[in-house]
């Protein structure tokens, strides 16, 4: 049986990649210090409790496993946080990776899928964004991103290193049968907030600027249903098993959503009028982040099926009441 690794495992992102990958055959270990993790996310395979930058901890976890592939979700991912605190996003991230992969490198495992981000591109010179558009982020999350991707390409040059290096748009939604969801503590993502401002008394959703040079003046995303995040990251082990080198996609579906529009979105999906408030923006956010995901369709055979805005909230919508 395939074994992979999945650093971060007990994350928003990463817990449903393993759901995925034990569901596609694969034998999944969790590698997770459960700090912005949680333990009963974790319910594929076993669990090794460890930080990424603790390279005794994860040189027994490679030497136990023996893993196929390490996929590696493990990060801090909050851009405000990043511009606050970037010393955070550099030691954690960044360092962090560095630890992983000199343990890789040491324990024989050649083969990484890398969560990487399209924060990587910064302010776009042109939508949809291909994988060839410059990358010069606006934030410290960005950057720590995007130093792990010449990690990871310098460490293939020299050791050669295998990888998929996979930038996510902006993941949103929730296990469609209900088993994992999206929580982060605190809880700064926009479809969670907007959703909790719908259903729970008393809450209030703020739109974060709306001077941005876009058709309504709100912040343009490319939404991304988790669920597809997750096959695009088998696609990418299975990838890795037949060819070598560093493959690089985007994980989007070219379709962009203003905030006022996720706001109308989950007003009719809920059948609530969610209290609105509109704010300044915030630092690091540029107006507009859309993919072009030609080449992983080519290359991956990597299809988005759940990724329709209303089919994002109407998961991530069931989950939030299945907790209430």
């Amino acid at each position: 049986m395939k074994t992979v690794l999945v650093t971060g495992g007990a994350g928003y992102i990463g817990s449903h990649c393993c759901k995925a990958f034990a569901e596609a055959g694969w034998s999944v270990v969790t590698y997770d210090n459960l700090s912005r993790g949680w333990r009963d996310a974790v319910k594929w395979g076993p669990t090794v409790e460890g930080d990424i930058a603790d390279a005794a901890t994860v040189a027994a976890a490679l030497r136990q496993y023996r893993p196929d592939v390490v996929a590696h979700f493990a990060a801090y991912a909050y851009v405000g946080e990043s511009v606050e605190h970037p010393e955070l996003y550099y030691r954690n991230n960044s360092f962090g990776t560095l630890v992983l992969l000199e343990e890789m490198l040491k324990a024989g495992v050649d083969r990484l899928i890398f969560s990487s981000t399209c924060a990587s591109y910064g302010v776009p010179m042109r939508t949809p964004i291909d994988e060839e558009h410059p990358q010069s982020p606006i934030n410290p999350y960005g950057w720590s991103k995007f130093m792990i991707e010449r990690m990871v390409e310098d460490f293939s040059r020299a050791h050669g290193l295998n990888a998929v290096m996979l930038r996510y748009f902006n993941a949103a939604g929730c296990d469609p049968d209900g088993g994992i969801g999206e929580r982060h503590e605190p809880e700064t993502h926009v479809v969670p907030l907007a959703i909790e401002a719908a259903i729970k008394p008393g809450r209030v959703f703020t739109v974060n600027g709306t001077d941005f040079d876009t058709r309504d003046g709100t912040a343009v995303r490319d939404y991304i249903h988790v669920t597809d995040l997750a096959h695009a990251h088998v696609l990418a082990g299975e990838k890795l098993l037949r060819e070598r080198g560093v493959h690089v996609y985007n994980l989007g579906t070219g379709v962009g959503t203003t905030v006022k529009e996720l706001v109308e979105a989950v007003s009719r999906v809920s059948g609530c009028r969610l209290p609105v408030v509109y704010g300044p923006r915030r630092p690091g956010d540029p107006p507009a982040l859309v993919a072009a995901a030609a080449k992983a369709k080519r290359d991956l055979g990597w299809v988005p099926e759940q990724s329709g805005i209303d089919r994002i909230i109407e998961t991530a919508l069931a989950w939030y009441r299945s907790r209430m």
